[in-house]
């Protein structure tokens, strides 16, 4: 939900988001330089911001946080490679033991060095239950870690875990300074120190946060010095301070980044993502926990036409957390939009229409509740789209807007207009999303969905490195969403950025649903080089 999506739930994490006001951004330059005036400097303008830059909480457990580095990183095209590792780890003891060798010269942003007690600091820490860090789970399978020296890290595993290679682009925290804190609420969290490409030297909450480029980086210093991101709640607003040069880049919904084509001095990137669309379907509610009303709305639902509609071509429909260009897609779980298919399953469990055209069983009439994030367009627009397709089979689905704040408590009755995918691991989402130990656990199975058959497959799949194997585990969830729906996925995103022409060979990586800090062009603007 980044919210922070389905899978990464730090709850506060999403309650965070507000408009940004007119002091978020530098004057306009009339010069050639960014939106600071400055030909190294960057201003972009991105949708949402954390409420923790703490990694020990869960802040850019997935790679790419500009402050802080991790033991790997992902190149290009989404392949690990070493980070603060001097090299790829060794694997042995049948998958279940990773060894790491650490990268001499690697020092902190106060200067500190940097060494494998940080490494074990860091995973300990999140693993502690008094950590309030939301996706433990994902380190379910490590049993320990230990530092074998100076310059090498062992993590043992409690089983062969194929993924978890992945779990290390975490980040990794200073143990001299976030060691003698509140892990929870200390200054740490607001104010962190890394290893990174970055230094942020100021964070404006609801505004803006202010970077400058590490001198120190043992990748080597940043061509762009200063680097700003404003956070724009409201997608107008961005699409106006890009329009008017407040902004360097932002992302966009389709129909505001079509409105910059002519623009001579910007260009368009997009970016293939995992990132869906769906909506939650609680079990706690007399309507949407009735498997036939879930059933019946998983096929009345025109995905085509959102795609074609909302988002402009730029997506795919979504029938589960995996696209359907995934390795890991299941083949024949495709829905075809079918209304009438829909009102039959309908009439036959007993959900007959009324006068008003709304379906109604033993009293309770087919109407429920389905919030979405103010200001943001897309999430409005896929939910009033579902709103309308219900009603073509008989379900009232009440749209209603709200910040976080006052959408968390509704949640166990009401649906969400949710967001989730990772392209890392197909462990990362599903685990998460599906399982039911973790049924409202926060952003975590947020629909509360327990099924046996899939629990036993989730667990199963992630505790093998045999990959025909972990395919059919995931095969198995797929084809049991299709007769038992947890959620009504809707479309998975293309996310699209428009920056300004002053850099040169920009690129995009394949997104996670939690893009904005370090995904978008910027994900390597340490590496951007001056177009002229």
């Amino acid at each position: 939900m980044r919210s922070r999506s389905i899978r990464s739930a730090t709850a506060a994490a999403l309650a965070g988001t507000v408009a940004l006001t007119a002091a978020a951004c530098s004057t306009p330059s009339s010069g050639k330089g960014g939106a600071s005036g400055a030909q190294d400097s960057a201003v972009v303008g991105i949708a949402y911001e954390p409420e923790s830059l703490s990694p020990l909480l869960g802040y850019g457990k997935d790679g790419n946080s500009k402050i802080f580095d991790g033991l790997l990183t992902h190149d290009a095209d989404m392949k690990l490679k070493p980070a603060l590792a001097a090299k790829l780890p060794e694997v042995s003891d049948d998958g279940r033991t990773y060894t790491y060798t650490l990268r001499d010269g690697v020092t902190f942003s106060d200067g500190k060095p940097f060494t494998a007690d940080d490494v074990v600091f860091t995973y300990e820490t999140i693993l502690d239950a008094k950590t309030n860090n939301a996706s433990k789970a994902e380190l379910d399978a490590l049993e320990k870690v230990e530092k074998k020296d100076a310059r090498t890290v062992v993590f043992h595993l409690k089983y062969p875990y194929a993924p978890f290679a992945e779990r290390t682009v975490l980040p990794i925290a200073p143990q001299h300074v976030a060691g003698k804190q509140d892990i929870n609420h200390g200054s740490f969290t607001t104010a962190p120190i890394g290893t990174g490409p970055y230094i942020l030297t100021k964070w404006s909450k609801g505004e803006k946060l202010v970077f400058k480029a590490n001198p120190h980086y043992w990748g080597g210093a940043p061509k762009v010095k200063n680097f700003t991101m404003a956070i724009i709640k409201d997608d107008d607003v961005r699409a106006t301070r890009l329009r008017s040069g407040d902004l360097d880049g932002a992302i966009l919904p389709p129909n505001l980044a079509a409105t910059f084509k002519s623009d001579q001095d910007k260009k368009s990137l997009a970016a293939k993502t995992f990132d869906y669309r769906t909506v939650t379907l609680p079990t706690a509610n007399k309507v949407t926990g009735d498997q036939a009303v879930r059933r019946a709305l998983d096929i009345a639902v025109d995905r085509k036409a959102m795609v074609d509609g909302i988002l402009d071509g730029a997506g795919k429909p979504a029938y589960g957390p995996v696209p359907t260009d995934s390795p890991w897609f299941a083949k024949g779980t495709e829905r075809a939009h079918d209304l009438k298919k829909a009102e039959q399953i309908l009439d036959d469990a007993g959900w007959k229409k009324g006068e008003n055209g709304i379906r109604a069983k033993d009293g309770q009439p087919a109407s429920f509740k389905l919030w979405y994030l103010a200001g943001d367009k897309l999430r409005q627009e896929h939910a009033l789209a579902f709103a309308s397709d219900a009603k073509k089979a008989g379900v009232e689905v009440k749209v209603e807007s709200g910040p976080w704040e006052a959408i968390m408590p509704n949640m166990k009755t009401d649906a969400v207009l949710a967001g989730g995918g990772s392209p890392a691991d197909p462990d990362f989402d599903q685990y998460l999303l599906l399982h039911s130990s973790l049924a409202g656990d926060g952003f975590n199975n947020m629909s509360r969905y327990d099924n046996p058959k899939v629990d036993k497959a989730l667990v199963d799949a992630r505790r093998t490195d045999d990959k025909a194997a972990r395919k059919a585990g995931y095969d198995t969830i797929q084809r049991e969403l299709v007769d038992d729906p947890a959620y009504v996925f809707l479309t998975h995103i293309d996310h699209l950025y428009v920056v300004k022409d002053r850099w040169k060979n920009l690129t995009t990586q394949v997104e996670p649903h939690d893009h904005g800090l370090a995904s978008g062009p910027w994900w390597n603007v340490e590496d951007w080089q001056p177009a002229a």
